[in-house]
This record gives C-alpha cells, sequence and structure tokens, in this order.
C-alpha cells in the first residue's frame, strides 16, 4: 500500500497572504515572487514590500507560473502570456454560459 501524505492551504477570496506567506505555499524565494510583481503577472496591495498583501487568486496564479516554469521551462513572459490566455479562456466560458441559459 503506498501511503501519501498531502498537504493543503485552504483559502477564501477575502484572505491576504504575505510575501512570505505566498512564497511559502509556493516552496519558492520571496525573490521569485517579487520577480512576479515586476512581471506584472501578480498585483500586491500595499505600497511597499514590506505592507505587501497577496489575494487567494494571486496565490492560485503564482503556482501556476510555478509549474509551467517546473515542468515546461516556460520563462516569466512566456507564463504571463499563458496566465492572459487562460483568463481570456475563462472569459469566454463564462459568456458562452450565460448565452446557453438565455436560450
Amino acid at each position: 500500500m503506498n501511503e501519501e501524505i498531502l498537504k493543503g492551504l485552504l483559502l477564501d477570496d477575502e484572505c491576504a497572504l504575505t510575501l512570505g506567506e505566498i512564497s511559502r505555499a509556493c516552496s519558492m524565494h520571496a525573490e521569485w515572487v517579487m520577480e512576479l510583481v515586476e512581471e506584472g503577472i501578480l498585483e500586491p496591495q500595499g505600497m511597499e514590500v514590506s505592507h505587501w498583501r497577496f489575494t487567494a487568486p494571486a496565490l492560485n496564479r503564482a503556482r501556476t507560473v510555478m509549474h509551467l516554469q517546473r515542468d515546461l521551462g516556460v520563462n516569466l513572459s512566456g507564463a504571463a502570456l499563458v496566465l492572459d490566455l487562460l483568463d481570456e479562456i475563462q472569459d469566454l466560458r463564462r459568456q458562452l454560459q450565460r448565452l446557453k441559459t438565455e436560450f
């Protein structure tokens, strides 16, 4: 029997993670998270780095970038493009669902 321990983090959309918390949740250095901010992938709340707060959706975006880099070797610019395309697909699916319910 293969016993595997899974770790998880359950967050709601109202939570606010610090730079340290989001970097630990991604198992990455804070400098990596700061690169995501510089690239425009993440948009923290707060002006100074010490006051940055990130939402649960930001954590999902950061983890997606982490997987893209690790599994596919995608650079940050490519990851930003992938995230934009995924957002566009999600918007189109919502629009399609709305149209289906109208007819």
